[in-house]
């Protein structure tokens, strides 16, 4: 669909919580055009009070009805995360220390496995715990989604997109995901 064609009226057919890296545009990567997707894009993928929200705004009045958490390879926010758990600094500023507190607790326990000497496989993990994380607080952190999740079929996955080869992998709460 073009631009006129949507300007009246939206049908999302999926709503994508992703992160606002550059490199993660979400229309692009899923081939999708006006119109066609809900997107909601913030730093590390993560899920606060406005980022709910939006997702139960999309999902009650456009009876959206698939929520896809994408989060990506090599993270910067979750870079950032592990930097500041490892080297703790008081030279962040606020703002993007909640960022950082929004994505500490889901990765702060892979620090005390072998991972913590494999760095890059601990931002691979991360970036997958992470994802996991804000895809669970939107299944069971608001009532609306809740319910939605229930009565009306809303499904919550949580998918990771590769910067190295451009797949999308599907890994949390899709029907097919392992």
């Amino acid at each position: 669909m073009g631009r006129n064609e949507v300007a009246d009226n939206q049908e999302p057919f999926a709503i994508v919580l992703g992160c606002s890296d550059s490199r993660v545009p979400v229309e692009i990567i899923f081939d999708q055009g006006f119109g066609d997707l809900f997107v909601i894009r913030v730093a590390g993928n993560i899920v606060a009070s406005s980022q709910v929200g939006s997702v139960e705004f999309a999902a009650a009045r456009f009876r959206t009805r698939l929520v896809v958490v994408l989060g990506h390879s090599r993270c910067g926010a979750i870079l950032a995360t592990l930097e500041e758990l490892q080297q703790p600094t008081d030279s962040q500023s606020k703002n993007l220390r909640s960022i950082v507190d929004r994505v500490r607790p889901s990765v702060e326990a892979l620090l005390t496995t072998e991972l913590r000497s494999d760095p890059k496989a601990l931002v691979r993990q991360a970036v997958r715990a992470n994802i996991r994380v804000s895809a669970g607080h939107l299944r069971c952190g608001s009532p609306v989604l809740e319910q939605l999740i229930q009565t009306d079929g809303l499904l919550v996955v949580g998918a990771e997109y590769s910067l190295e080869t451009g797949v999308v992998d599907f890994f949390d709460g899709a029907p097919d995901a392992a």
